[in-house]
């Protein structure tokens, strides 16, 4: 059972403009709920107890937001100082993070579940011994609001293959993950990638993933919205 979990919320959410005038994106609602409640809803599901958000952009907002969740236990990881992108605003939460394995989910990441819940499917396939990160990956054909040439490649193992520059990748990072803090431990001090640490596990051979089950969708810009409620309400008729 994975039971901590960090979700990356410190982005500055320019693409999402207007609406995130005053607000950060993980407080943007898709079909009646935020973003950031969403990501929460499916990990207290998964069996997480704790969430480390780091906060950044409009940082009291959220932190305001989340103040009376009961369900997973919120603790804040302040980066209002700082931009440290997704590896070093990471490395700022280890602290609090622990040293056993954690769920890392992008305060924007959303899909339709399909047969089996995605985060517990990820937590049943992750092997400690054998992986650094398992990546949750969905097919670029019939993914709602992306237009994008894939990410990895991925071999019946599940190890993964970081796409070249000129090629086109079937799979997509679906930003949520498992990762081992062992992943971070000769990163680099201030703001870098977390794509530096996926690259580092795959030259070890440590880097795997698990396909999607279901439909994830890219809400990257507010017309990305509407896309997204459509699918959401023509999957529940």
């Amino acid at each position: 059972m994975i039971e901590t979990a960090m979700v990356l919320a410190a982005g500055l959410g320019k693409r999402m403009l207007p609406l995130t005038k005053s607000i950060p994106k993980p407080m943007v609602k898709v079909d009646g709920a935020t973003l950031i409640d969403r990501v929460l809803d499916r990990l207290t599901h998964a069996g997480a107890k704790r969430a480390v958000v780091n906060v950044h952009y409009c940082g009291g907002v959220l932190i305001e937001h989340l103040k009376d969740r009961k369900t997973p236990k919120i603790e804040i990881s302040d980066e209002r100082d700082a931009l440290l992108d997704t590896g070093g605003g990471i490395v700022r939460a280890l602290p609090k993070l622990g040293t056993r394995p954690f769920f890392l989910v992008n305060s924007d990441s959303i899909w339709i579940e399909g047969a089996a819940p995605n985060l517990s499917r990820l937590a049943a396939a992750y092997d400690e011994a054998h992986m650094d990160a398992i990546l949750l990956l969905a097919p670029v054909a019939g993914a709602v609001g992306y237009s994008g040439t894939g990410d990895f490649t991925m071999n019946s193992e599940g190890a993964l293959q970081k796409r070249n520059e000129r090629e086109v990748a079937p799979f997509v990072y679906a930003g949520a993950a498992i990762l081992h803090p062992r992943l971070f431990e000769n990163a680099p001090p201030g703001a870098f990638s977390l794509l530096r640490s996926f690259e580092q596990a795959e030259a070890n051979g440590r880097l795997f993933g698990l396909r999607l089950d279901g439909t994830w969708m890219h809400v990257g810009t507010p017309e990305a919205i509407s896309e997204a409620e459509d699918a959401i309400r023509r999957s529940s008729e």
